[in-house]
């Protein structure tokens, strides 16, 4: 028998002899030596030694520890963490800001939430979008069911802005699941809390649009957050909007209108229904109200801390009467919730980084993906992943990219600095085949570049026309926080993207979300820990 490596492989792996090969006999006999397993102390000192090799075992080891818990019911609480438009670059973005903030190179950081013992992948699009809007993303999340893009808890068969097809369609969401059951429930938001995400989480209407105003027939979206009729109502409610509630001819404490046309003053509303149920209602809307908060006597809480949407996380110093941040307001919410024996269900939105991506800074979009990072950590510390369902996720991505070869540690806001040209003495500005640098972060369409100096506020850039394509940018600070990365395609705003994005989880029935799933499927994760639904 003619023997080969491959023969004498295949031989010496089923116990076959040299001599039985050979003869031409095929009878297997016992080996002679047993193939011995290979330690760590086998490999090279420097590889075992390496920090990237002592890092991942430790990372095996811990999430080998993890028990997971499946029953039904499990999870006391649950705490659904959305970063609107906080796609996979995004993340990937924030985490090397925040560890560049903290004097590292950036790439190796974790944000809170990357920390969590199970991920995947969730797909967002539309019924009728393939890249999706926050209304039918966030109806999919709260209702379990997909829906057309703009609507708010109507099934995809109403059309968008049909009122009447609306109330013959609607969906019910886990909030009202939670109140239904008594449990405490809590909307917090750093947009309006009429804005999308959140008022998926309470309203019904074929018309994202109708945050103040609705057809003859139909009920705005402020007016059923304040008569929300499941359970008691929803206990704490945080966020910016407060021009939806008030009537135009009422000024607020800001010097800001009103947006109702109906004349009704719906704080006072508010105030008035929770008066008569018994119980301390507590109205809020700057700083000092929120600071004068106390748990033990607030029964229900309404703080609405802007006219529009309240400030980005950068640009808060900014405002007079003084915005709590995300991580704060979620810190207090998780207070006044727990005080119910039955547990609560918590809605928290990173409204803005979606507003900073549409305007094209993506400073903007970062610090405020980077205080949401701080908020989840909030959440973490202040519950135990025993009774505690956490999940963190996005409603969909943005057009933000990371390109270019960046040497390791570069600013991710910078210039592109490369290392990787043949014979080049240390690392240098990239330039582009037309001869200018070009930044790591880019955009694939909006507004284009601008820049602002050490403005925090990215809605300056609708105050200027378009300025897309290629720009000199060579003495820029691409770094401060008013610049405006350039763009490809001309567009009055930067877009949504269709790619799957991000979703971590921690707590009782986490690992359900292991793998790519649909947008729908975190309703029944969560209504299925929660015990929302038998």
């Amino acid at each position: 028998m003619q023997l080969n490596r491959f023969t004498l492989g295949f031989a010496l792996a089923f116990g076959v002899t040299l001599a039985a090969c050979h003869s031409g006999k095929s009878e297997t006999v016992a080996s002679e030596a047993a193939p011995t397993k290979a330690t760590a102390s086998h490999l090279p000192e420097t590889q075992r030694n390496s920090s990237w090799f002592q890092d991942a075992r430790e990372a095996i080891a811990d999430a080998s520890a993890v028990t997971i818990n499946n029953q039904p019911g499990a999870a006391r609480n649950v705490i659904l963490f959305v970063g609107d438009g906080m796609g996979i670059s995004t993340v990937t973005a924030a985490r090397i800001l925040a560890g560049q903030q903290q004097g590292k190179p950036g790439e190796e950081y974790q944000l809170s939430f990357e920390k969590m013992p199970f991920a995947g992948l969730i797909k967002t699009y539309n019924t009728n979008q393939q890249t999706p809007d926050s209304a039918g993303t966030a109806t999919a999340m709260l209702s379990g069911v997909k829906t057309k893009a703009g609507v708010l808890n109507v099934d995809e068969t109403v059309a968008r802005g049909d009122c009447a097809g609306s109330l013959e369609r609607p969906l019910t969401t886990a909030v009202e699941l939670a109140e239904e059951l008594g449990k405490r429930t809590g909307i917090v938001s750093t947009a309006r809390i009429t804005h999308a995400t959140p008022a998926a989480a309470y309203a019904k209407v074929p018309e994202r649009g109708w945050e103040h105003a609705a057809p003859a027939g139909c009920k705005d979206i402020a007016t059923q957050m304040v008569e929300f009729a499941a359970g008691d109502g929803v206990d704490v409610i945080m966020g910016g909007g407060r021009r939806s509630f008030l009537p135009k001819d009422v000024t607020d404490s800001e010097g800001k209108s009103g947006k109702r046309e109906d004349g009704i003053n719906l704080i006072e509303a508010w105030q008035e229904r929770y008066s008569r149920a018994g119980g301390n209602a507590v109205y809020i809307e700057d700083q000092a109200g929120f600071d004068g908060i106390d748990v033990t006597d607030t029964d229900k809480l309404l703080g609405l801390f802007a006219s529009s949407h309240m400030r980005y996380e950068a640009d808060r110093q900014n405002d007079k009467a003084g915005e709590p941040s995300l991580s704060a307001m979620t810190g207090k919410a998780v207070e006044l919730l727990n005080k119910s024996e039955r547990g609560y269900f918590l809605l928290v939105e990173s409204g803005r980084i979606d507003h900073g991506h549409h305007a094209g800074s993506a400073f903007n979009a970062l610090t405020d993906a980077v205080e949401m990072a701080k908020a989840v950590q909030v959440a973490m510390d202040s519950t135990s992943a025993e009774d505690t369902l956490i999940i963190v996720t996005a409603d969909h991505s943005h057009v933000m990219t990371i390109a270019g070869y960046p040497t390791r540690g570069n600013p991710i806001l910078g210039k592109v600095v490369t290392n990787n040209r043949e014979g080049a003495p240390e690392p240098e500005v990239a330039l582009a085949a037309d001869g200018k640098p070009y930044t790591t972060i880019t955009y694939a369409n909006g507004l284009g570049h601008a820049h602002y100096g050490d403005s925090t506020d990215a809605d300056d850039r609708y105050e200027d026309p378009v300025s897309a394509g290629r720009q000199d940018i060579s003495a820029s600070d691409t770094e401060s926080s008013g610049y405006h990365q350039e763009a490809l395609v001309p567009l009055g705003s930067e877009t949504h993207a269709g790619e799957d994005v991000g979703v971590w989880a921690r707590g009782p029935g986490a690992h359900l979300l292991s793998g790519t799933n649909e947008q729908s499927l975190i309703f029944h994760v969560m209504a299925h820990a929660g015990g929302l639904l038998e």
